[in-house]
């Protein structure tokens, strides 16, 4: 075993380590490192993603690689492929290209001559999609993992589509896409092609809810990077890590109880790291980490294989708010698996409510098209007012069913799943179910949810039309949580048959007839303080800069009188800042309107419009991204935009539009 020293070494950074792929294609490498890696070798922690290292990662990348640079290790923050400061194109998101690049870029790092020749992945989202997806490549060098906020299945759990419904986000993170990847290389690192490597981005850069929408049923093309389809590919050491505040709370579980090995840490954070996450509390994931790597990629003993196969945050109950600094609760462990021997507790939806008891139900539900306007969003990430309010709007356009008052807490650790006996009156509908914590004085706060798409009953690879009046038996999976129910409050089931803007409405308003129910619920033995502890956060040095202006969030329910559409805004102001190491000034903000009325699913639209600023003396470039959809009974129709100003003159203009066919959606 490895003898790890407490001293820290001193780390140099290169802002521009260029890695030649055998194409030719150069990818631009941030690296902090010891200096004396060269004559002590060391391993390398490869971060790999398009958001950008000179300006879009910049904030926690300063957090975190220094950190683990100063204990041994040499951290490489690249650009992807026609993202940043590197060359080439960028077609889609996890692309066979994407992935092969990665495995070149392991084995170039170790072969490098300051590299010990062991190499691990490190990323949240995107980054943390990609290590497990390279992992299933299983390059040699590559012996550790470890992925936040991420999921083994791009179908059922990423920003497209969730129960066979196709999720808002699908264009929200598109739009995202569409102004990330038109941003100008930085002049200052790439000299004077950075011009035409802009430009050629710009006119190149693809539409992504565009590709997206073409694949509406869970494909070959879903299939690709879901590591689901085969566990035993992946020979790394993983680390899953996740947040109940987060859209990707069911991959920690998932990865836990299907890879051998394999840890899960999941916190009540919002899609963000850990060590400077919100809600707190925080924990010192950094340390957490090392201990991952010194094992795996040093070969020390440092316990992590007696760790707890399952670490778990478990909320307590609080009032229902659009945003929570602070979630008080308590850790909980689960030695071996994550949930699935957690026992159900079963639960029946009746005419007078949810019942231990098997009862008669009759229910009919046609919600209004609004309904969901108290979801929040999809994935919290951007630190607004994005987390679900309170649920009473939302109920009172649903059918609720609610359980006696609770005599003792409820401890709730898992996926519930609600199954259903029911028939609709049109071949295409939608149900949205959620579990919701009722206080006393009738606030409800949402516990956890799930939807499905009717027509994907029995899986989406083939999703079959509804016979209208026939009754069916289906089941409706809702994502993993841990979360204490008080004494003296009530769970609610609530149902609904729509659920904008978090998902597109189906192309009629259908009505569903509710003929029998059970929940079951995953409760286990109430915890009676916390079973495990981590280390206080630890961070290096914050990002220096200078701010121009601050940033905003805003996120507002307009009604029009007159025709009835209601509107969701969302208004983020990321701010405008300078680099105080190398000048750069840049600012964005970003827009999006999700209108609908309640009685018509086909006035249901959507629009987002980013500006992006970027500049430094005499070098000043704007990007102003737009795109909208709406849909009718038969198509999908898209509509996008992209400009681009360099010194106030614009040197680009694109338009996209297409129309894409429903497909069971």
């Amino acid at each position: 075993m490895t003898d790890l020293s407490n001293a820290l070494r001193e780390i140099e950074e290169l802002p521009d380590l260029g890695i030649t792929l055998s194409d030719g294609c150069r990818l631009s490498a941030r690296v902090w490192r010891p200096v004396d890696a060269a004559d002590d070798p060391v391993p390398v922690i490869l971060e790999y993603l398009p958001y950008r290292k000179r300006d879009g990662t910049t904030a926690r990348d300063a957090l975190t690689h220094p950190y683990f640079a100063k204990r041994g290790y040499a951290c490489v923050r690249v650009d992807m492929r026609g993202n940043g400061d590197s060359q080439g194109l960028m077609e889609d998101e996890y692309t066979r290209q994407e992935l092969d690049d990665a495995v070149e870029v392991i084995h170039w790092l170790a072969a490098q001559p300051w590299c010990s020749g062991t190499v691990g992945m490190m990323g949240i989202s995107w980054g943390g999609f990609n290590g497990l997806q390279v992992a299933a490549l299983a390059p040699e060098p590559l012996k550790a993992v470890i992925t936040l906020c991420s999921t083994v299945d791009r179908f059922a759990d990423d920003i497209h589509y969730k129960g066979g419904c196709l999720l808002n986000e699908n264009l929200g993170w598109g739009a995202t896409m569409w102004s990330y990847s038109s941003r100008a290389p930085d002049p200052a690192l790439v000299g004077e092609s950075w011009r035409e490597m802009w430009l050629d981005r710009l006119e190149n850069e693809p539409f992504l809810p565009a590709t997206w929408l073409r694949h509406q049923r869970r494909d070959a093309y879903w299939r690709h990077g879901s590591v689901c389809e085969d566990y035993s590919a992946i020979r790394a050491r993983v680390l899953a890590v996740g947040g109940w505040g987060d859209a990707y709370k069911n991959a920690v579980p998932q990865i836990v109880e299907n890879l051998p090995g394999a840890k899960g840490i999941v916190g009540p954070w919002v899609h963000k790291y850990p060590h400077f996450a919100v809600p707190e509390p925080r924990i010192g994931f950094l340390q957490e980490a090392l201990r991952w790597w010194d094992r795996w990629l040093k070969g020390a003993d440092t316990g992590v294989e007696d760790d707890p196969d399952y670490r778990a945050y478990l909320m307590d109950g609080l009032r229902p708010a659009a945003w929570y600094a602070e979630r008080p609760g308590r850790w909980v462990v689960e030695a071996e698996g994550a949930t699935s021997h957690i026992p159900m507790q079963t639960l029946h939806l009746t005419d007078q409510g949810l019942s231990d008891a098997p009862g008669p139900l009759d229910r009919l539900v046609r919600s209004p098209h609004h309904c969901g306007m108290a979801a929040g969003e999809y994935c919290a990430i951007w630190l607004g007012p994005e987390m679900p309010g309170d649920q009473r709007c939302d109920d009172a356009l649903s059918a609720c069913f609610d359980g006696e008052t609770l005599a003792a807490d409820t401890d709730i650790l898992g996926a519930p799943v609600l199954h259903l006996r029911l028939r609709a009156d049109r071949p295409q509908a939608q149900i949205a179910v959620r579990l919701n914590h009722v206080h006393p004085d009738g606030a409800a706060l949402r516990i956890t949810y799930g939807v499905l798409n009717l027509t994907h009953r029995d899986g989406s690879a083939d999703p079959q039309p509804l016979e209208p009046g026939k009754t069916y038996d289906i089941a409706v999976k809702l994502d993993h949580i841990a979360y204490r129910v008080p004494k003296g409050h009530r769970l609610r089931v609530a149902v609904s048959s729509a659920y904008w803007p978090l998902i597109w409405p189906g192309p009629e308003t259908a009505g569903l007839t509710l003929e029998g129910g059970r929940l079951d619920l995953p409760v286990r033995a109430t915890a009676q303080g916390d079973e495990c502890s981590f280390p206080p956060p630890e961070a290096e040095t914050p990002w220096q800069t200078r701010p121009l202006r601050e940033e905003n969030h805003i996120r507002r329910i307009e009604t029009d009188m007159v025709s009835g559409a209601i509107t969701l805004v969302i208004e983020d102001d990321f701010g405008k800042r300078e680099d105080l190491d190398h000048g750069m000034i840049g600012g964005t903000v970003a827009r999006e309107r999700w209108t609908i009325r309640p009685d018509d699913p086909l006035s249901a639209r959507g629009w987002c419009h980013w500006t992006d600023e970027r500049g430094r003396g005499d070098w000043q470039l704007r990007t102003e991204t737009t795109c909208e959809m709406w849909s009718d009974a038969t198509h999908f129709h898209l509509h996008a935009t992209i400009e681009a100003y360099e010194g106030g003159a614009r040197v680009h203009h694109r338009e996209v539009a297409d129309s894409i066919r429903r497909d069971a959606n």
